[in-house]
């Protein structure tokens, strides 16, 4: 159950009622402000729809992000899908005001169909340098032959766009090509060669940061070639991947020179997935900490698990990989799931993600979803500050899933906000696009 709210009413709740409401994609009043928690715990302050599915066989993915390095301007990307790992329809709205007001939906152009197969570009939620104000979009690419998701295996490829409008439009627009060497499109960095294997990112909680080192990490996944010269997959799950860090850094012209990181590997009898959707951030003495999904697809009996990974010399050289647990010792499950580590204004990192009180299988549950500290000491979680945010309701089924969710932290209040789909893949791939906010 979400928390109940206060029933006293704020003054920022009062104005909603009379019609000066925080405007979503569906009309509704601004959420009743709970109380701050008072027991250590973030604690859910509101669950509203933020966009509503159109038909029962769609399903809805939408979320907000910040688009310059200061300021409240926003940018909202609403997309549409049918079928796993494919993207419909696109479209887009901005906001100057923190999602007060919105301008129209334009309409993105994402698909191309070529003699070679069909041309598809995903643009990731982009990322505002705090330091510079420009805003970093990291977008997938890929001509599949027939148009199969999993052709995306041999062809995805990663472009970069640079805009210094609020995303508006881009100053720069091109591949990643790592820098030195003989890399080009077709083989943008070490190891990778469209048509064999692929560099991409997955879930929006694959968020760059910045290291004080000034350095822009990108977090990635590759797909690995074995002995034969071909994609090679381990494990033997669904995909296989390993996981490294676009190491970037900006010129004068608006442009980045891009390094590679070592790759991050996993033991494919441990997971059968590798290790994949990572999320990165710097911790307060500089180490930057990885937090992988992994999988127990196709061994049942292994434990489904987090990874982690560090990373001494500020996302260069990464540790070998370990079960993520509690700071206290104490493992927890976890589904083969996406996540993402958010870095708080109020010096905490925190960790969003889904945790189960069983073993899991696969990819479920992909419920509850829940928030928690991340030790600094550490680098693992916190148990005692873990608060679920959300999970299965009566009612619901066994199926549902509250992953591929995308992490902010509000400029004016401060608050955590989570854009999440409640999606149910068995029930038609229905699902509507709701907003959390979190007390932190």
């Amino acid at each position: 159950m979400i928390h109940e709210r206060l029933a006293r009413r704020s003054v920022v709740t009062w104005l909603c009622v009379v019609g000066l409401c925080w405007c979503v994609a569906v009309a509704g009043e601004r959420p009743k402000e709970a109380a701050r928690p008072m027991n250590g715990k973030p604690q859910v302050k509101s669950k509203e729809v933020f966009l509503k599915a159109q038909g029962t066989r769609v399903t809805q993915w939408a979320s907000a992000f910040y688009t310059r390095g200061t300021g409240l301007d926003l940018v909202c990307n609403a997309t549409t899908t049918k079928r796993s790992d494919t993207v419909d329809t696109w479209q887009r709205r901005f906001s100057p005001d923190n999602g007060r007001t919105w301008s129209a939906w334009d309409t993105v152009s994402f698909v191309t169909r070529t003699p070679k197969g069909v041309h598809r570009l995903y643009a990731k939620p982009g990322w505002a340098d705090p330091k510079t104000g420009r805003l970093l979009t990291l977008v997938l690419e890929a001509t599949l032959p027939t148009d199969n998701p999993m052709e995306g295996m041999k062809h995805w490829t990663l472009r970069y766009r640079v805009s210094t409008d609020g995303g508006k439009t881009d100053a720069v627009d091109e591949p990643v090509v790592q820098k030195g060497g003989d890399y080009t499109p077709q083989h943008p960095v070490d190891g990778v060669w469209v048509g064999k294997n692929s560099i991409m990112m997955g879930a929006a909680g694959m968020r760059p940061i910045r290291t004080r080192r000034g350095h822009i990490l990108v977090p990635v996944q590759i797909t690995p070639i074995g002995p034969d010269g071909k994609y090679y997959n381990p494990g033997g799950g669904y995909t296989y991947h390993d996981s490294a860090v676009l190491i970037g850094t900006w010129r004068d012209d608006l442009k980045i020179d891009w390094e590679l990181s070592q790759r991050v590997v996993a033991d494919p009898k441990k997971s059968t997935r590798g290790c994949l959707e990572a999320t990165i951030i710097e911790a307060p003495d500089g180490r930057v900490l990885m937090v992988m999904r992994g999988s127990n697809d196709r061994r049942r009996k292994q434990p489904g698990r987090k990874w982690y990974s560090v990373s001494d010399d500020g996302g260069f050289h990464w540790s070998p990989i370990k079960p993520w647990t509690y700071a206290d010792g104490t493992p927890f499950f976890s589904p083969s799931s996406c996540s993402q580590l958010l870095k708080h204004t109020n010096g905490h990192i925190y960790w969003i993600g889904n945790i189960s009180p069983r073993n899991t299988h696969a990819n479920s549950p992909r419920y509850p979803l829940v928030i928690g500290r991340v030790d600094p000491t550490s680098l693992l979680l916190v148990k005692d500050s873990v608060a679920t945010i959300d999970t299965r309701q009566s009612g619901e089924g066994a199926d549902l899933q509250l992953s591929n969710f995308l992490v902010r932290e509000d400029r004016e209040n401060h608050d955590i906000v989570v854009h999440v789909t409640r999606f149910f893949p068995r029930k038609g791939w229905h699902g509507d696009a709701y907003v959390l906010r979190i007390a932190p």
